[in-house]
């Protein structure tokens, strides 16, 4: 009953943060609440909400994927190659990105699952290798020159809704029946909340294992697509630092880094205070330096949130 509490707490808390944030900024800018800033907030927080889909499920099974920003990276500089370079349609160049997104989870969770590295170190490694590797193909420089009809993913709109929104939405819907709906969903939360008796329960904890970080790299090399169609450049550093936010919208979101618990719902709120944060110091000319900061300390305070709670849950 008490743990119960506190999540409950701590799920209001999260909303409350937000609505505090949209205060506050309007109070300080009077430019903040007008309608165009909203949908610029909206839609550059889409990419780093697409992206938190995959690394949500990683975090509820108490892991980490820190390969996501060069995953982001590799797939915009990919994707880009294949539609200039080698002169093939939006249509094959987008599924062959994705498709290598996902290979490249498939390899965190063989590093992972199979082999037994931890997760932190497997997928640094793999985020050194990809964006080195990221490099090599651009040679560097930026690829452009792509057909109009591709600016539709990240610059387009449906109404006066973004249309990276509008797949920011769908992702979260997927993500939601995924976990909610599904068997797969209550493997993760069964294997984030203890392992050991999940496999004795008779989950086979490698194959979700294996699963979950294939769902983070597809969702990360949706968010590369989606930022590739936004700049309408492929850029050898397109995702760098991707991974800090990534993590920090889940767990501000009240996902726990210990695994087993953790609300789509939340994390939307997560993703919006990320957005908003950013937006709303860019507007009152606080310098890049100080959002570092900013964004550094609400992490710790989420993470030393969530330890705490879990320290007087067992005692």
């Amino acid at each position: 009953m008490k743990s119960k509490a506190l999540n409950q707490i701590k799920d209001k808390a999260i909303w409350a943060v937000l609505v505090v944030l949209f205060i506050g900024f309007s109070i300080g800018n009077s430019n903040f609440l007008a309608p165009t800033n909203l949908i610029t907030v909206v839609r550059q927080v889409s990419m780093y909400g697409i992206a938190s889909i995959g690394m949500t499920f990683v975090i509820l099974i108490a892991g980490i994927d820190l390969s996501t920003g060069s995953i982001i990276t590799l797939v915009n500089i990919v994707c880009a190659y294949i539609m200039v370079n080698m002169g093939l349609g939006i249509g094959p160049a987008i599924i062959l990105s994705l498709v290598l997104a996902t290979i490249i989870g498939v390899l965190n969770g063989f590093m992972v699952s199979t082999i037994g590295i931890p997760a932190l170190i497997a997928t640094f490694a793999t985020q050194t290798i990809f964006e080195g590797a990221a490099y090599l193909i651009s040679g560097g420089t930026p690829i452009f020159g792509f057909d109009q009809k591709f600016k539709v993913f990240g610059q387009g709109y449906v109404g006066p809704i973004p249309v990276p929104v509008i797949i920011m939405i769908i992702c979260f819907a997927v993500g939601s029946f995924i976990l909610n709906k599904t068997y797969f969903g209550r493997y993760f939360y069964a294997v984030g909340g203890n392992e050991e008796a999940a496999r004795l329960s008779g989950i086979r904890v490698g194959r979700v294992k294996y699963l979950i970080y294939a769902l983070s790299g597809f969702f990360a090399g949706l968010a590369g697509i989606v930022l590739l169609s936004r700049t309408n450049s492929g850029q050898p550093t397109a995702g760098k630092g991707y991974e800090f936010d990534v993590i920090t919208c889940v767990v501000l979101g009240g996902v726990s880094v210990s695994g087993g618990y953790g609300k789509f719902s939340n994390v939307i709120a997560g993703v919006m205070i990320i957005g908003v944060l950013t937006n709303g110091m860019v507007l009152m000319n606080i310098s890049s330096y100080t959002q570092m900061i900013v964004k550094g300390i609400i992490l710790a305070l989420a993470v030393g949130f969530d330890c705490l709670q879990k320290k007087r849950q067992t005692t």
